[in-house]
């Protein structure tokens, strides 16, 4: 219940943040966020003629909730319901601060290089809690997640630049080419902070050195991963011991660590970071 609820906490606080570092500073500033908000502030550019009161209704929120709908529909044939259910609070919440709250003419900073680095921290810092909650911001980050469940191999930065190329030459060619470079930047600090603070697809091994028959089923148990076991033997005490080699994503660590402390507070752990992996490893979302 209280991982439920911490999970809950992040994706609405992720969200309120995401959303705000656009509607604060990128907005304002007259800059596209790239992705499928980008398409909806494109979108509101598009249709403002037909807007009755352009000045005070931001169309960008709305749009951006319409063209989620397939998306969304697509996550909840393949997607966890509670992954679902929050991303769909995601959105909610993007479509409020983005369409329904007052829409502020002038951005924060005074110059647009300050609004693109503020605007990525605060975003980039909403879409990794986002994700951290199990869950996304919506847009391209559930064709990411869909594909990362259905196809290991495929990628997503591809998709997502693609996708961002598309949105940025449109956008140059409706506003201008500068405005459209600094949304570039902006796209690119966004995603390196989400990368920093989302970091449940790194891979890791773990070497557990243990003198406790009862780790290896621990975490076998309770981590539901594989574990493989070596015999080994200290040089210089001349005691057996196990050897406990274990892959999993650095999301899992604190947990393994957890599990470690619990069961053998004294084992030797090592642990490598970026590994490839290959065969039989579970790819969790």
């Amino acid at each position: 219940m209280k991982d439920e609820v911490m999970k809950y906490i992040k994706v609405i606080a992720g969200s309120f943040l995401f959303s705000l570092g656009i509607y604060l500073f990128i907005t304002p500033s007259g800059l596209n966020s790239g992705g499928v908000v980008g398409v909806a502030q494109i979108l509101n550019l598009v249709l403002r003629p037909l807007n009755p009161n352009p000045e005070n209704l931001d169309l960008t929120g709305f749009m951006n909730l319409l063209l989620n709908v397939p998306l969304y529909i697509l996550a909840l044939r393949s997607i966890s319901k509670s992954f679902c259910i929050r991303t769909l609070i995601s959105i909610l919440i993007q479509m409020v601060t983005l369409s329904l709250l007052p829409p502020i003419h002038e951005a924060v900073m005074p110059d647009m290089l300050s609004n693109c680095a503020f605007g990525a921290l605060m975003s980039g810092v909403g879409v990794g809690l986002c994700l951290q909650s199990s869950s996304c911001a919506g847009g391209i980050d559930i064709l990411g997640v869909y594909f990362s469940k259905t196809k290991p191999d495929f990628s997503v930065g591809k998709l997502s630049i693609l996708l961002n190329i598309f949105v940025f030459v449109i956008f140059a060619y409706i506003v201008d080419v500068q405005s459209a470079l600094y949304s570039i930047i902006f796209v690119a600090l966004m995603y390196t902070v989400a990368d920093r603070v989302h970091y449940q697809n790194i891979n890791i091994s773990a070497m557990i050195f243990t003198k406790n028959p009862d780790l290896k089923m621990e975490i076998l148990q309770r981590l539901h991963r594989g574990v493989t076991r070596w015999d080994g033997t200290g040089v210089y005490t001349g005691e057996h011991e196990d050897i406990l080699v274990v892959a999993l994503n650095k999301y899992e660590i604190r947990r393994l660590e957890k599990i470690i402390h619990e069961i053998d507070p004294k084992a030797f752990v090592i642990l490598n970071e970026g590994q490839k992996i290959h065969g039989g490893f579970e790819k969790r979302l």
